[in-house]
């Protein structure tokens, strides 16, 4: 059960809060990792992998329903440090009744943890996703359609891997509405219908790796992308544009992951790009991308270094260098240290290791990364930016640390725009 002050408008769609406390700074003492508040006319955007993925379904909501898991405080107050506007949450188990994101709001956002003032979000968006939905076909090739939730073996058959329908799902959090009728989601487009998509072959014949009948059906979202306008004051609308793109790893010589990683974040960059996106459609068939001009912010964990690690060597650089996106690289000096002190893969790396994201495993390998992107458009001015990666004298340390992680492997990266109309 969760308080009538926040009813659900839709199932598993938004969860508005009655009123949201004032958006105060938190203190952290000295620490240099923790942002200022942004400017009274800029938005503060942001992602973040919470890593609040659990193996069986409905754990996590039963696990949120009290104010004792470590993990969620240390997730939770890392977000009352930053004290995003607009926060996309990766790893997010999603269920259908959107009791995890109102008990994460209520027993961990809502609470203040050591010293951190408490955070309240008017608008809440979720939504279903790919992961551990059934395809009905073999997709692992491995000569058998999983149907039946459990193993291995059913969440590779899946539309997305996972062990149940909606683990590794997504949650968007907003001190702006979310303008719920303007929304789009592709959850459904085909990965088939993509012209020119990468879809794997088999090394040697050449041969297509999925069959005609897996073509038919199969997804071209690990998880989803959704389109969600969030008016940002008096009408001015920016669009998020969210997703989880499968990591490219974890596959054969078909390399099946890489190829669908790349061209879930193609996805994003043909739909900002008029021309490009005239194959697009949404769950309710709506055809056609974001109109030219109009402004977005892309963000999430994309599984993509431009530099480093297995990802197809164009699949993040492809938005990076689109002439309608402004990298503005957030960075961090705790992102440099831990490459140092960690060594192993990181010593090999070409990328910058200010900007990485993510504290993966140095041996064998790939290292830590940069995945997680906050890719504002060029129609809105960024100012501030970075990655919440302290470094290891830092007193919020804490909450990232290294291995076993306090709170998730990935780091919370954030962006501060002004808002449409609004001035230099």
């Amino acid at each position: 059960m969760h308080p009538p002050s926040r009813p659900v408008a839709s199932t598993s769609t938004l969860v508005l809060a009655s009123s949201a406390l004032p958006a105060v700074p938190a203190s952290a003492g000295a620490s240099p990792s923790v942002p200022g508040p942004p400017g009274p006319h800029e938005v503060r955007f942001a992602t973040f992998n919470a890593a609040l993925e659990r193996p069986e379904r409905g754990t996590l909501a039963e696990e949120l329903a009290a104010p004792g898991s470590e993990q969620a405080r240390n997730v939770a107050e890392i977000i009352q440090r930053v004290r995003p506007d607009v926060l996309l949450v990766n790893e997010f188990d999603h269920d259908e009744e959107g009791a995890g994101p109102r008990l994460f709001q209520d027993n961990y956002l809502s609470v203040g943890h050591n010293g951190a003032e408490a955070v309240e979000y008017p608008y809440v968006y979720t939504a279903p996703v790919n992961t551990g939905v059934a395809s009905g076909v073999d997709l692992n090739g491995d000569g058998e359609a999983v149907t039946e939730p459990g193993g291995p073996a059913y969440a590779e058959d899946a539309f997305g891997y996972g062990l149940f329908p909606g683990q590794y799902g997504m949650v968007v959090y907003s001190m702006y509405p979310i303008i719920t009728g303007l929304v789009r989601t592709f959850r459904t487009f085909r990965w088939a219908d993509m012209p020119g998509a990468l879809l794997p072959t088999l090394p040697g014949t050449g041969e297509p790796y999925y069959s005609p009948e897996a073509l038919e059906v199969l997804r071209l979202s690990s998880k989803s992308h959704w389109d969600l306008p969030v008016d940002t004051g008096g009408g001015r609308l920016v669009h998020l544009l969210a997703s989880h793109p499968t990591p490219p790893a974890f596959d054969g010589p078909e390399r099946r992951n890489v190829a669908r990683n790349h061209d879930e974040i193609r996805f994003w960059a043909d739909y900002v790009t008029p021309g490009a996106d005239s194959y697009v459609y949404d769950d309710r068939g709506r055809r056609g991308g974001l109109p030219a001009g109009v402004p977005f912010v892309i963000a999430g964990d994309l599984n993509a270094d431009p530099d480093d690690g297995d990802a197809h060597p164009r699949a993040v650089a492809r938005l990076l260098e689109h002439p309608r996106v402004n990298d503005v690289r957030p960075s961090s000096q705790g992102g440099r240290g831990a490459a140092r002190r960690q060594g192993g893969a990181n010593d090999g790396h070409a990328g910058d290791p200010d900007l990485d994201s993510a504290d993966f495993t140095d041996e064998p390998g790939p290292g830590n990364l940069r995945v997680d992107y906050v890719l504002p458009s060029r129609t809105l001015t960024a100012r501030s930016c970075g990655v919440f990666w302290p470094t290891v004298d830092d007193p919020l340390f804490r909450l990232t640390g290294d291995r076993p992680f306090p709170s998730s492997d990935h780091r919370l990266v954030w962006v501060d725009v002004v808002r449409p109309g609004a001035g230099p």
